[in-house]
Parts: C-alpha cells; structure tokens; sequence
C-alpha cells in the first residue's frame, strides 16, 4: 500500500478502497468507503489535515495538499478530481467534478453540485456557487448546471470510477 505514516500519524482508508501501487497517500489523512486514488497521485496530510467523504476519485497525477497551520483540505461525497488537478487548501462539498488540470487553491469554497471546468483556476478565497460551472483563468461562472448534466456527468463519472477501481481488485 502506497500509505505513508508521518510524526505518528497514519492515513485512515475506509471500506472497498482502491490506491495504486504508485499513488503516495501520506499522514494525516481520512478517507471515506469506494474510493480511489490513481497513479502518481498525491494527497499529502504533512502539514494540516485532509479530509475525504465516500466515493471520492483521485484520477491519475492529480495532488490534494494543504496550507500549514492554516488552511486543511475537506472533500465531500461523491466527488471526481480530474487527471493532474490541484486541489490546495480548500472546501469541495458533495457531488462535484474537478476537471482534468484545474487547481483549486486556499480558502476556496466549492459548493454542491457544481463543476470546475478543465483547466480553470479557481483563486484564493473564492467560493463557487452550487449547481454552476466555473471555467478560465482565473475561474469565473459561466453557466448555471442543469439536473441532467449533474446526473449525466458529475455521477456518471463518480460511478464509473468506483467500476474502474473494481477491476484492479480482482
């Protein structure tokens, strides 16, 4: 397992996990039941805390850190953290899709239901509205999230994650 105790503090893996053998979970790290951290990722609990909720997916490359005594990172349910994204020091709530290279930093909010578009960056103390996409640099809304597009992205990839991970247990 790529789980790396740090000043006496173990990773804590819920229930029907997948971490590949070259993803580095380390220290203060909680994580919730069906979820997955990808190849060469990186969700780093040295220097404050990291908090994840159930059905998360840390697709390949992508790095969860935190900002020294003073800005942990807390993940909700049901949340898909795209292929060499960012995530620093912030707050994503339930069912939200992080695109593939986009970097949320510190003291951002991302409320529920809501998408992080490719390559956006989200700056420092923003907070994304639920049920909205946020897209460019730096991220500004640019549209409103219809009940299709929540159900037909943001779960559909979130579901498709916890089946990919299946393969690799068998």
């Amino acid at each position: 397992m790529p789980l790396i105790t740090l000043k006496g503090i173990a990773p804590i893996i819920g229930e029907d996990c997948f971490m590949a053998e070259n993803a580095t979970i380390v220290g203060d790290v909680i994580m919730g039941d069906q979820c997955s951290v990808w190849f060469n990722a990186v969700i780093r609990g040295d220097v404050h805390y990291i908090r994840m909720g159930n059905k998360v997916n840390v697709q390949d490359g992508a790095i969860i850190h935190c900002t020294y005594q003073k800005h942990p990172t807390n993940i909700g349910n049901n949340v898909s953290i795209g292929h060499n994204a960012i995530v620093h020091g912030c707050t994503i709530h339930d069912n939200v899709l992080v695109g593939m290279g986009a970097i949320i930093m510190d003291n951002c909010i991302v409320e529920s239901n809501a998408i992080i578009a490719a390559g956006a960056v989200v700056t420092q103390n923003t907070r994304v509205e639920g049920g909205t996409i946020y897209a460019g640099v730096p991220a500004k809304k640019v549209k409103d999230i219809s009940e299709e597009l929540i159900s037909g992205e943001i779960d559909r990839i979130a579901n498709n994650y916890v089946m990919y991970s299946a393969w690799f247990k068998e």
